[in-house]
């Protein structure tokens, strides 16, 4: 009975370390919270630009991975491409912003 127990118990803490290990983020994968947070980053930078009269949400594209904002597309004028960063980085869990925009 005793040997029951304790293998039901080292089973429980072993499913326990693998469910854990499962949500941990690596280099190249962000973790559950992490790509929750970054799709909220994502949705609130796309939302700044789209309120920009200038802007088109279609031209500009935004992704975020692990708070790192990258805009990539095409603007008018380098003004636009340094607004549209100074947008992202004003997005709160913001870390960085890698801006590939291009000037058409």
């Amino acid at each position: 009975m005793k040997k029951i127990n304790l293998v039901v118990r080292v089973l429980a803490v072993l499913l326990l370390i693998a469910a854990l290990a499962a949500c941990a983020s690596t280099p190249k994968k962000a973790s559950t919270g992490e790509y929750v947070d970054d799709s909220v980053i994502t949705t609130k930078v796309k939302a700044k630009l789209a309120g920009e009269d200038w802007t088109s949400p279609f031209k500009i594209s935004v992704e975020t991975f692990k708070g790192v904002v990258q805009l990539s597309g095409f603007v008018n004028s380098k003004e636009q491409v340094e607004w549209a960063g100074n947008i992202a980085r004003g997005v709160q869990g913001v870390r960085d912003v890698k801006n590939d925009l291009i000037v058409k």
